[in-house]
């Protein structure tokens, strides 16, 4: 398992602390520091859309320009989010299956409560 983020989110916080209070292997991938890639980013999307990755309540989110969020929501500019990492909402949890549920956005204790089983 790969928990993406960056580690002054109060969410991701939220999600690592569930992790390791329920004794869950995973892997931490700060992609501010550590960047994404397109591929990952396309992984991402086969099983999300793109409006649930895109956090539209970040800071990140108003910097941009009407012309960028629309390039971003209505044809996928992948690059403005390889840009812009905070643009994604946090965390992404990456398990290690290959179904549509392996890939969790943001975090739910409820839907975390699954990974233990």
């Amino acid at each position: 398992m790969i928990l993406y983020g960056i580690p002054n989110c109060d969410t991701v916080r939220k999600a690592r602390k569930f992790l390791e209070n329920h004794q869950i292997p995973y892997q931490f991938h700060d992609f501010k520091k550590d960047g994404l890639s397109l591929e990952l980013l396309q992984t991402w999307l086969a099983q999300h859309p793109i409006t649930t990755l895109v956090n539209k309540r970040s800071t990140s989110w108003r910097q941009l320009t009407e012309a960028q969020k629309e390039a971003l929501i209505s044809h996928n500019e992948l690059s403005i989010l390889m840009a812009h990492p905070t643009l994604i909402k946090r965390p992404v949890l990456q398990c290690e299956d290959s179904n549509p549920s392996s890939i969790l956005i943001g975090f739910s204790e409820k839907t975390y409560q699954s990974l233990k089983t």
